[in-house]
């Protein structure tokens, strides 16, 4: 790892320039695969979002009228400064998270990259509706930057999530104030000193490090924000709408899931498997989109659990550098231990641990490390606290169902519906089930497929609104109606 990151100081990035807290505290920022604390987070305050705010406003008159084709040119600059530096931003993701190496540099700083590159790109034919009205009356729709705008984002996918909400809001020419998650901020801030030297305007995009309670508050409250984009628990997403919704913000929440694996006895039994250890376990099970209630029909119940469990039971658990990790470390010792209780809640809920359930010792300075085995539960009711609640860490459940109506009441059971799996060869079945379950995003055969342009959200407790696309381009715009008499 680079030697810079020894109890190194993160900074905020207000007007341009990185600069310390208001308050001149610091907050820990610990290494998920040892336990260690290795550098130190600023501990910012509604001082630093109200210099935040200002630099800002002051930026959004000028940045505001850019022409999109200079708004994109310096976005695509931040790309080329991303890619110039993929590996020291791999490295301090995986780092600052506790995820395997390989999977920061396959996901994590890729999309980061691909983020900045779609609305870097997406806003030069982003357009607007015209309406001729039979008696030589046109209307057409001008949609014009919001102002300054809120943008929260969450520790599991640091980098990749912060950037698929800034990066739609700039090229749309609003200036942001920007607050990454004080568990994982590193690439945050690396991200800041690339901005600076891609030439980002003054106040056209302002990081402020810290606490929800400090920085996110601040940033909600602020009457001159006019629109918070989240990401990151439910709790949280009710408390930002309960602040902001009386101020009449604009909000797009995108908050938890529990997500149902659905596995009919008429699937690719192998495809299904494969997919399913992804699905289950990808970044340690901190994937908003994970299935962690697989449902398999019973006439390959018996089949698919023992050679899931017989794959899980072989996936190694160590630390981030490992060229050979499946799963890495947890994000933080707090989150390991809410984990483990579930575990133990489904021993009481009357569940069989059919492998892993431990947290995971390694050697050496890895020792303290946040580690958790892969965990697969058999035996609990659809119904009960480990089936309903998100645990968000690498615990699935395994539960046999008989037809599709069963099923489908079992996945739809939960408060939230953000995204379902669903596998079988019929099409007919396929495009059913999809119609039944009440969920934003649906993946038939394959899982984590994204194709950029498409509508990315759930419903229920899993959120309001809809991230991705041009359906971003449109939440981080003000539609206004002009009607001429021609």
């Amino acid at each position: 790892m680079v030697q810079i990151f020894s109890m190194f100081k993160l900074q905020n990035y207000i007007n341009g320039t990185l600069q310390a807290p208001a308050s001149n505290e610091y907050l820990d920022n610990f290494d998920p695969s040892t336990g260690k604390v290795y550098s130190l987070i600023p501990d910012s305050d509604e001082r630093d979002v109200n210099q935040a705010v200002e630099a800002a406003k002051a930026a959004f008159p000028s940045w505001s009228v850019t022409p999109k084709e200079k708004r994109s040119e310096i976005i695509l600059k931040i790309v080329d400064l991303i890619n110039a530096n993929y590996d020291k931003l791999a490295e301090a993701e995986s780092r600052d998270n506790g995820k395997p190496l390989w999977l920061a540099k396959k996901v994590d700083i890729a999309r980061a990259a691909s983020n900045f590159h779609f609305f870097a790109t997406g806003i030069l034919h982003f357009a607007s509706e015209a309406h001729m009205m039979e008696d030589r009356v046109i209307n057409y729709t001008r949609r014009d930057p919001l102002g300054v705008v809120g943008c929260i984002s969450p520790w599991n996918l640091p980098l990749y999530l912060f950037t698929w909400k800034i990066a739609p809001a700039l090229a749309a020419g609003n200036c942001v104030v920007a607050k990454p998650s004080e568990v994982t901020p590193m690439t945050a801030y690396l991200l800041s000193e690339l901005c600076v030297e891609a030439g980002l305007p003054m106040g056209v995009l302002n990081i402020v490090h810290g606490l929800g309670p400090k920085v996110g508050s601040s940033i909600t409250e602020h009457d001159d924000i006019c629109a918070i984009s989240f990401t990151g628990g439910t709790a949280t997403g009710a408390q930002i709408a309960k602040v902001a919704a009386p101020k009449f913000k604009k909000l797009s929440l995108e908050l938890g899931g529990k997500n149902p694996n659905i596995i009919f006895d008429d699937c690719d039994f192998d495809k299904a498997l494969n997919t399913t250890l992804a699905s289950s376990f990808a970044n340690q099970g901190q994937i908003c989109l994970c299935g962690s209630r697989i449902f398999i029909q019973r006439g390959i119940y018996e089949k698919f659990r023992d050679a899931f469990v017989e794959k899980v039971s072989r996936r190694k658990v160590s630390y981030p550098t490992d060229p050979e990790a499946k799963l890495g470390a947890v994000v933080s010792k707090g989150h390991m231990e809410k984990v483990l209780s579930y575990i133990q809640l489904t021993k009481e809920e009357g569940g069989t641990i059919l492998t892993g359930g431990n947290q995971v010792h390694l050697e050496g300075e890895h020792s303290e490390g946040y580690y958790i085995e892969p965990t697969i539960i058999e035996g609990l009711s659809y119904d009960c606290r480990t089936n309903q609640e998100e645990i968000f860490g690498p615990v699935v459940t395994i539960t046999p169902f008989d037809t599709e109506e069963e099923v489908l009441m079992m996945a739809n059971s939960t408060q939230y519906g953000l995204a379902a799996t669903v596998w079988t060869e019929n099409l007919t079945k396929a495009h059913r089930v999809a119609n039944d379950i009440h969920m934003g995003i649906v993946w038939v055969n394959c899982w984590l497929v994204r194709d950029l342009r498409t509508p990315f959200g759930g419903v229920k407790n899993s959120g309001v609104g809809r991230e991705g696309g041009f359906e971003a381009l449109k939440f981080f715009t003000e539609p206004k109606n002009v009607c001429i008499s021609l």
